[in-house]
Formats: structure tokens, C-alpha cells, sequence
């Protein structure tokens, strides 16, 4: 039976390289072709590791907790009998343990004398220590900080209330399963007054970048700098559309629909009709997209992350509610599968929950434009009937001016507009 090599996978298009969190099976262990051989985290998600072929698990050339670049050997699977030596004496050595360079890279306060906080740190992965405020003592959920060196532990609840309120999670101890942060952990916290929250001794610190905070540092001057935005916005009265939802949330047995449910279908229909909106830039040539993967944008902690929910002309706003919830959920948790990480046409983000009025987004390149969708608010209006109160909803299109002019991002957005404002319409 060949050989095969173990090869940090490429998994999304901005993807670099990925660290290895754990391996889920070890040296001398048999491998069919379809196992789960590691848990990888890439820029947007942890990932299963599939083999690519069977044989025993004769070599593992990068441990977990280690990061290294695409196309880099992490393993080799082959049969007791095969010559491997070779194969395992040309892969680069793997990188050395970065046991000098500390997980908070802590600054000390100006002070004309040493205190302890600017005495050297030891490579530690815990946090720098608090001390509660001689006032009183802080609440537990307070003052105890969450072991560093993996990601929070926190519900979506408590991360959503802790984002509201400005509570630092890494500093809260969780009273969940397993020490889980719950909600209760934070509303404690966020309750507690100033002079009684931990205060740490360093007058700030350094916070190494994520995976995925990393490459969106990368990604994002690739973006706004080349690429020339627009911008069009447009208002749309949802007074029908929000009416629609909650009859249609009201029927047993059916999926809850939310409004950005109705936005990606509506941007699904409208981009079958302007094909020109759904294309991006390749150099010497437009790639016009007869398909309609949208992009959601979610918010996660440590950054965003725009899984792709595929064929959205396809799907009915049914389907679209059922499974861009999913998609955000396991987004949240970082479990996305292979395919849902890269390959949209058109994105969409939403920050209405955040009760923003309206805002620009940058372009996700390759793709050609982005929707930005703000908070439906009851504002005064003027119609046939005179002065009243409706819910308006503004919408901002970024475009890249190299695919498409001002005038095709404009008749795409009245088509939105007026598929949101006759909502009957998304139901066909």
C-alpha cells in the first residue's frame, strides 16, 4: 500500500497555516481512508482532519498545540513494512516550544520605583493576578480568572450579555458544568460597582492575536486598501414584513423565522436578477456567479467569521431560517464543516440586534459586494394618509467599483427594497 502524507490541509482561501489542538488517534494506531485523525483551528473554525488513506499512523511529525504553515507534513501513514525513514527525515523540524514568549505580554505602570507588577513574569499561561479593592471584597464570579492557554468557556448567552455590558470574561470564574460561564456569572459581575471589580497591576497588556483575529488583520487591507468601494443606501418600510414574521412565527410546528432570514432570501431573488451584483474581480476578467452562496456574517469573541450558507435561490425562506441558524450556532462553537468556510458570492451583516441605525461593511474579497443591515426602528413617517409611526429599516450596499457601477449596486437594492416591502413575494 503507498504511503501517505499527513499535510496541514488548506481549508478556507485566507487560510495560512493552522494549529493543531489535538490528535485524535496515535502512532501505531490503524487508519482507514475517512478518519477523523485531528482536531485542527484554522483562521475561522476548528475542523475535523480527514485521512486520505489507510495504513498505521507511523509518524507524528507536529504535536498538538503546535502551529505550521499549509502544505507542511504533520504525519505519515503507511504499512509496518514500508521504508519511511526518509520520507521522516526530510520534513522541517518542527518549531521550537515558544516557552520565552509569555501568553499576555504584560506592561508595567511608569513608576519611579519597582513594584510587583513590573518585576519579570514567568512564561506563565494563567493571566496577570487581580487584587480585589480594599472597599470589599468582589463577588466570587468577579475577582477568579479563567484559566488562559484555550478559548473561554462561556455560553452564547453570557458571551452576548458580557459583549453589552463590558464584562471581561477571561476574568470571571464560572459557576456552570465543568466551569462553564453562564448568564447568572455575568449579570453578577456587571452588577458589581467599579470600586469593587478586580482591578489588574499592570497599567495595560499585550494580547497575542487569535487564528482568526490574525487573519482578518491580514485580510482586511487586502480589502479596503485595492479594492475602490461605494457605497448606496436605502430605507425600507418593514411594517409589512414584520407583520408577515410574526404570523408566520405563530404557526405550530414551523421554523422561526428571524428578519435576516427574510433579508438572505430576499438578496437570493434579487441577485438571480441582477447577476452582475453577484461577481467578483479576477484580474483581467468579471466572474458572473449564476448561483447564490450567501455569506453571514457572525460575531464571535475573538473576531468574525462569515460562514457560507449555499444556494439561498434554491432554498425556501423555510429552509434559509432552519439552516442559517445552524450555521450561526456551530459558527459560535467553531465547528463548520470544510465547504462552509469559503466559496460565497455575496455576503450580508446584520448588526440591528446591536440597535446600530446604519453602518458601511468592507468587502470580503473576491467576492464583489457586501449588505450592510441595520436595526428596523419605529420612526415618524409621512405618507398618503399623513403623519404616523412605521418600522424603517436602512440597508447599505459596499460595492467594488472595478465589478459593478453606482447605478447596478442602486437597481439591485431597489429590488431588496421592494421584495422586503411586498413580502408575499419571498413566500413564492
Amino acid at each position: 500500500m503507498a504511503v501517505t502524507k499527513v499535510v496541514m490541509p488548506k481549508l478556507s482561501e485566507a487560510m495560512e497555516s493552522g494549529k493543531i489542538i489535538k490528535w485524535l488517534k496515535k502512532e501505531g494506531d490503524r487508519i482507514q481512508g475517512g478518519d477523523i485523525l485531528a482536531e485542527v483551528e484554522t483562521d475561522k473554525a476548528d475542523v475535523e482532519m480527514e485521512a486520505f488513506g489507510g495504513g498505521v499512523l507511523r509518524k507524528i511529525l507536529a504535536p498538538a498545540g503546535e502551529t505550521v504553515p499549509v502544505g507542511t507534513l504533520i504525519g505519515v501513514i503507511a504499512e509496518p513494512g514500508d521504508d519511511v525513514a526518509a520520507l521522516i527525515a526530510s520534513a522541517p523540524a518542527p518549531a521550537p516550544a515558544r516557552a520565552g514568549a509569555p501568553a499576555l505580554a504584560v506592561a508595567a505602570p511608569s513608576t519611579p520605583a519597582p513594584t510587583p507588577a513590573a518585576s519579570p513574569r514567568p512564561p506563565a499561561v494563567a493571566p496577570a493576578p487581580m487584587r480585589p479593592s480594599p472597599v470589599t471584597s468582589a463577588p466570587a464570579a468577579a475577582v477568579a480568572a479563567q484559566p488562559s492557554g484555550g478559548r473561554v468557556k462561556a455560553s452564547p448567552l453570557a458571551k452576548k450579555i458580557a459583549a453589552q455590558t463590558g464584562v471581561d470574561l477571561r476574568l470571571l470564574q464560572g459557576s456552570g458544568p465543568g466551569g462553564r460561564i453562564v448568564r447568572r456569572d455575568v449579570e453578577t459581575a456587571g452588577a458589581a460597582p467599579a470600586a469593587m471589580r478586580a482591578v489588574p497591576d499592570a497599567e495595560f497588556e499585550d494580547r497575542p492575536l487569535s487564528q482568526m483575529r490574525a487573519a482578518i488583520a491580514r485580510q482586511m487591507p487586502l480589502s479596503k486598501a485595492p479594492v475602490p468601494h461605494f457605497y448606496v443606501t436605502n430605507e425600507v418600510a418593514m411594517d409589512r414584513a414584520w407583520e408577515l414574521r410574526e404570523e408566520l412565527n405563530a404557526l405550530e410546528g414551523q421554523p422561526k423565522i428571524s428578519l435576516n432570514d427574510l433579508v438572505i432570501r430576499a438578496c437570493a431573488l434579487a441577485l438571480l436578477q441582477h447577476p452582475g451584483v453577484n461577481a467578483s474581480f479576477r484580474g483581467d476578467a468579471i466572474r458572473v456567479f449564476h448561483r447564490a452562496h450567501i455569506g453571514i456574517a457572525v460575531a464571535l469573541e475573538e473576531g468574525l467569521i462569515t460562514p457560507v450558507l449555499r444556494d439561498c435561490h434554491a432554498k425556501s425562506l423555510a429552509q434559509i431560517a432552519v439552516e442559517s441558524r445552524d450555521l450561526a450556532e456551530r459558527a459560535r462553537v467553531r465547528k463548520l464543516r470544510a465547504q462552509e468556510l469559503s466559496g460565497a458570492t455575496f455576503s450580508i451583516s446584520n448588526l440591528g440586534m446591536f440597535d446600530v441605525a446604519e453602518f458601511s461593511a468592507i468587502i470580503n474579497p473576491p467576492e464583489g459586494a457586501i449588505l450592510a443591515v441595520g436595526s428596523v426602528r419605529r420612526v415618524p413617517v409621512v405618507d398618503e394618509a399623513g403623519l404616523g409611526v412605521g418600522r424603517r429599516m436602512a440597508l447599505t450596499i459596499s460595492c467594488d467599483h472595478r465589478v459593478m457601477d453606482g447605478a447596478m449596486g442602486a437597481r439591485f437594492l431597489q429590488d431588496v427594497k421592494r421584495l422586503l416591502e411586498e413580502p408575499l413575494r419571498l413566500l413564492i
